[in-house]
């Protein structure tokens, strides 16, 4: 029995080799050439569309995971690569030049002129900064057939200090300034005596004593704020305040910007006496000003829409006020750089100081009506952009609307030229000022060329037509400026020229004894100024400069009969370096 189970067994594991041997030999696949007489064109027709919420049959069953287990087969392959060493190349050729952060620049000219510009800083440059600036310019005077004292200077001492951190940075800063001057401009058609001439204390010193600070956040919708504090006096005890705090906020809408600027602006003064009185002048103002605005930037479209609104508070005469602007601009690229148009509409609230008339005129009297002026609008348009790669261009008209402009005109005399007089100004040698409702009809135009990396040159005109409601004309204010200018710089050389020319302008003078109604315009001629600039590069560390004011020597009056010096030649070294 167990014989013949042996033999089955055999037979049947020889039956099942021969079988699987003649299968796998007769393999009916075969090689078949298929001809496409036509290639598929699909048609949307034939699209079908794919169902958003697709049903999806749950499985009942709950696969487990399976367990895998890997090992890894490391083989090591033999490499016969080299990497060879690298060699740098020089970017340019030459020594390289060094900047330094610090300088001192010191200089002498005529009329006795020692000049002394100085900057020195120190600290870490990723955490703190501490400088501070030193600036002095004085001059002995010496313009011919001029009575008085006509010497001037000019000294201001700032510091500061920067701190920096990962997302905000601040700063704190003060100052002071001294500038003298002296009311020497004494009328050329009154004859002055002796003994008036030596009475006479024409100087005055204007004094600044001002701190502040600012701070800026980096990610932040409030963008930071300035603050600054202004004490400005002068020898007549006249003493002015002013505090301006700015703080600026914006918020990214997109591609576009919301933003926002407030202004607190408290400005108070006192001038002890007036013109024609003894009584004190005083002055206070309270501006409170919010300034929104929203910014579009496209890629050949800018437009801001804003506007300008104040809340005034006259603290004098108790009275309070609302002031609303527009503030829209707009430019369009109609072909890239090569034409661009601009234009818009604002207009803004100016809170005049005693401080910025003195800086525009020194000769002004201390006894000044200190008022605002209300620029309605002041609307423009124009065209910028370039003639050709290298030659801009930028033109612009508008017109405008101001209450209240200010105008400087000469004080009128108190004395023939024998009565001594209580105060200096008080000879025709001052100015005081006037305001009126004004329209301004403008243009302006300017012309850059860079003739080539070492070479450019400038131009600029700006005419003004004014129309007034009560004042004869718009007084020691120029109907046409314009200037001209080129600097030319190489590696050791730098030159420079610029040409002003300011046009003639009218005052209007009140002879001694006589009313307003029997003064007289009088006509101040118009003038070139040339002024020249040059020097030469030492080193990295020394320079050599020279500079020529009124190099045409003209014996102009910026302001009636104060004529200024004539030829005047500076020349000096800047020695720079590292602390």
């Amino acid at each position: 029995m167990h014989n013949k189970l042996l033999i089955t067994s055999f037979l049947i594991l020889v039956t099942s080799v021969s079988f699987s041997q003649i299968t796998k030999k007769k393999d009916t696949l075969k090689t078949e050439e298929i001809t496409v007489e036509k290639p598929y064109a699909p048609t949307i027709s034939d699209a079908f569309k794919v169902r958003s919420n697709p049903n999806i049959e749950n499985e009942t069953k709950n696969l487990g995971k399976e367990k895998v287990n890997y090992n890894i087969f490391s083989v090591p392959v033999a490499s016969t690569f080299t990497p060879s060493k690298g060699k740098a190349q020089s970017i340019a050729r030459g020594p390289k030049e060094r900047f330094y952060e610090n300088y001192i620049s010191t200089g002498y000219g005529n009329f006795k002129t020692p000049f002394l510009d100085a900057f020195m800083h120190f600290g870490d440059k990723k955490y703190n900064d501490f400088g501070i600036f030193l600036n002095h310019l004085s001059s002995e005077g010496g313009i011919k057939n001029v009575l008085l004292d006509d010497n001037f200077s000019d000294s201001k001492i700032d510091v500061y200090y920067k701190q920096f951190d990962r997302d905000y940075n601040w700063q704190v800063n003060a100052g002071v300034q001294r500038k003298l001057q002296n009311y020497y401009g004494l009328p050329s058609d009154v004859t002055f005596n002796d003994a008036f001439i030596e009475a006479m204390d024409e100087k005055q010193i204007h004094k600044t004593v001002y701190g502040g600070g600012k701070i800026s956040f980096e990610d932040s919708f409030f963008q930071g704020a300035t603050a600054e504090i202004v004490n400005f006096s002068d020898d007549y005890n006249t003493n002015e305040i002013r505090l301006m705090v700015k703080p600026k906020l914006e918020f990214p809408i997109s591609k576009e910007k919301i933003n926002g600027e407030f202004l607190i602006d408290l400005i108070s003064g006192r001038f002890k006496q007036s013109y024609t009185e003894t009584n004190d002048v005083n002055y206070s103002f309270l501006n409170l000003g919010f300034s929104p605005n929203f910014e579009i930037i496209r890629e050949n479209l800018t437009i801001n829409l804003g506007a300008k609104l104040y809340y005034v508070n006259d603290l004098e005469h108790k009275n309070t006020d609302y002031f609303a602007y527009p503030n829209v601009t707009a430019a369009v690229k109609l072909v890239d750089d090569v034409l661009i148009l601009v234009a818009g509409v604002t207009g803004d609230l100016e809170q005049n100081s005693y401080k910025d008339f003195a800086n525009e005129n020194p000769f002004v009297s201390p006894t000044l009506n200190i008022l605002q002026t209300d620029q309605q609008y002041k609307a423009y348009a124009g065209t910028k952009g370039k003639l050709a790669s290298n030659i801009g261009y930028n033109f612009i008209v508008s017109h405008s609307s101001e209450k209240n402009k200010p105008f400087f005109i000469q004080n009128p005399t108190k004395t023939d030229g024998t009565i001594l007089i209580d105060k200096a100004y008080e000879a025709g040698n001052s100015f005081g000022v006037v305001y009126d409702n004004v329209k301004t009809l403008g243009f302006f135009g300017e012309i850059t060329i860079d003739a080539s990396k070492e070479f450019n040159f400038s131009g600029t005109v700006n005419y003004s037509h004014h129309t007034l409601d009560t004042q004869l004309e718009a007084w020691n204010t120029p109907t046409l400026k314009a200037t001209i200018s080129a600097d030319y710089q190489n590696k050791n050389w730098f030159a420079g020229a610029k040409l002003f020319y300011n046009g003639e302008t009218e005052d209007f003078v009140i002879p001694y004894g006589f009313v307003a109604e029997n003064g007289k315009i009088v006509t101040n001629d118009s003038y070139l100024d040339l002024n020249l600039n040059g020097g030469y590069n030492f080193s990295d560390r020394l320079t050599a400069f020279a500079k020529i004011n009124n190099a045409l020597g003209e014996k102009y009056h910026r302001f009636l009969n104060y004529q200024v010096q004539t030829l005047q030649i500076l020349g000096g070294l800047t020695y720079k370096f590292d602390l």
